[in-house]
C-alpha cells in the first residue's frame, strides 16, 4: 500500500468520502483534495505563502486551478485516537452555511496530518486592526465596532443553536475573527471546537483555549458548555471597548488580565476613563454603558448566570440598529448604577505561573494556580 493510501485510510478517508459524497454524488460545498492539488496551489508550501503560524501549525495561502484563493491549514500534530471525531467535525463544518463563519471548502487526507482548506479572507484579523496603530483614529468607528461584534455574536449563536449539531467554538478571540474585503466579520479556526450531542448541554474535555480569554469555570471543572464561548466573547467586548490586549505586562500586576482590569475599572467608576477615546467621541454614554454592561454579564463567574449567545446577539443588534435609527437620548443613570453594582463577577487573572507561549496562547495546567486561589477567595470571602 502506498504511503498516501495508508494515510488516506488512517485519516478516515473512505468514511469521509461516503459522508461528503452521498449516493455517489458530489457535494458542491466540499471537496477532498489531492496532495498534488494543494502542493501546486501553495507552490509546494513555499514560505512566502505563509499567512500565519501558531501552536496549531501553519496556514498557507493557495490559489486553486480555477483561480480561487484559499487558506490551507497544515496542523502540527494529530491524535490518531480522534480520527472519527475529526471526520464528524469536517462533515459538520462543510454543512455550515453562515455568512459570518469562514467556509470550510474541503480537506486532504493523503498526508500524515489532514489538511483543511478554507475560503481565503483578505483583510486580516480583528486583533491586528485593534492593536495596530493604537490611539490613532481608524475605520473602527462605533458603528463599525457594533456591526462587527453583532455579526460575530450572530455566528456564534448560530453555531450554538441553529447548526444541525450544536458546536462550541472553544477559542473565541479577536485573532480568530477575520475580516473580508468589505470588513465583514468571519469566525475562523475550529481546530479546538467540539460537537455537542443533541441530548446534552455539556461535554467533558481536556481544557483547551487561549490565556486571557479562557472561561475559569471550564478550567476548574473541564465541563465545556456554550457559556464558555460566552465568557470569551465578554473578553472580546472588553477588548473592543478599551483597545487593550487580553494580557498586558504594561498594566500593573493585578490588572494584567483585561477582564480583571475592565471589571475593577467599572466597579471603581472609571469606565469612561478606560474606553477607547474614539468610541467615547462617537457614541453616547448610554450606548457605551449598554455594551459594557453586556460584557460584564458575559463575564459572570457562574456559567449558568451568563446570557446565551442568542441573547447577546439580540442586544448587540439593538445597539447596531441605533446607528441606523438613532434613538432619543434617555436618562441612563439607572443602567449605570446597575453596571457598577455587579459584585458577583470575576475574571481569570493572568499574573500566575505562566509558562506557556504568549504568542500562541498555549498554556499548561500549572498556570492557573494563583487564579484558582483568587476564584475561591472571591467566591468565599472571609
Amino acid at each position: 500500500m502506498k504511503k498516501r493510501d495508508k494515510f488516506f485510510e488512517q485519516n478516515g478517508g473512505v468514511l469521509l468520502s461516503q459522508q461528503l459524497r452521498p449516493n455517489g454524488g458530489t457535494m458542491d460545498s466540499s471537496k477532498i483534495f489531492s496532495i498534488e492539488e494543494l502542493q501546486e496551489a501553495t507552490n509546494n508550501y513555499h514560505e512566502d505563502r505563509i499567512l500565519g503560524k501558531g501552536g496549531y501549525g501553519t496556514v498557507y495561502k493557495g490559489i486553486l486551478k480555477d483561480g480561487r484563493e484559499v487558506a490551507i491549514k497544515k496542523s502540527r500534530v494529530t491524535d490518531r485516537t480522534q480520527v472519527e471525531q475529526f471526520i464528524n467535525e469536517v462533515v459538520i463544518l462543510t454543512q455550515i452555511n453562515h455568512r459570518n463563519v469562514v467556509k470550510l471548502l474541503g480537506c486532504c487526507l493523503e498526508t500524515e496530518v489532514p489538511l483543511l482548506v478554507y475560503e481565503f479572507i483578505s483583510n486580516g484579523t480583528l486583533f491586528e486592526h485593534l492593536h495596530r496603530n493604537k490611539g490613532v483614529t481608524s475605520w473602527l468607528t462605533w458603528a463599525n465596532c457594533t456591526k462587527l461584534v453583532a455579526e460575530a455574536a450572530d455566528a456564534l449563536s448560530y453555531l450554538h443553536s441553529a447548526a444541525s449539531i450544536p458546536i462550541i467554538h472553544r477559542d473565541v478571540k479577536s485573532s480568530n475573527i477575520l475580516l473580508d474585503e468589505n470588513y465583514t466579520a468571519k469566525i475562523s479556526d475550529f481546530g479546538a471546537s467540539r460537537l455537542v450531542p443533541i441530548d446534552q448541554t455539556q461535554v467533558t474535555t481536556l481544557v483547551q483555549g487561549t490565556l486571557g480569554y479562557l472561561d475559569p469555570e471550564y478550567f476548574q471543572t473541564s465541563q465545556l458548555t456554550e457559556k464558555s464561548d460566552v465568557y470569551s466573547f465578554g473578553v472580546l467586548l472588553a477588548e473592543l471597548l478599551t483597545r487593550e490586549k487580553p494580557l498586558s505586562l504594561e498594566r500593573k500586576m493585578e490588572e494584567r488580565n483585561l477582564a480583571i482590569y475592565f471589571i475593577l475599572s467599572v466597579k471603581e467608576g472609571r469606565l469612561m476613563e478606560i474606553l477607547d477615546p474614539q468610541l467615547v467621541r462617537e457614541a453616547n454614554e448610554e450606548q457605551l454603558v449598554t455594551m459594557a454592561n453586556l460584557a460584564m454579564k458575559c463575564l459572570y463567574v457562574i456559567g449558568e448566570d451568563r446570557p446565551t449567545m442568542k441573547e447577546v446577539a439580540l442586544e448587540l443588534e439593538g445597539l447596531r440598529s441605533q446607528n441606523r435609527h438613532p434613538w432619543t437620548d434617555q436618562n441612563n443613570q439607572d443602567e449605570t448604577s446597575n453596571l457598577t453594582s455587579q459584585n458577583d463577577l470575576y475574571p481569570t487573572p493572568s499574573n500566575a505561573n505562566y509558562n506557556g507561549n504568549p504568542s500562541t496562547g498555549e498554556f499548561t495546567t500549572g498556570q492557573y494556580t494563583m487564579q484558582i486561589d483568587m476564584i475561591n477567595e472571591m467566591n468565599h470571602p472571609r
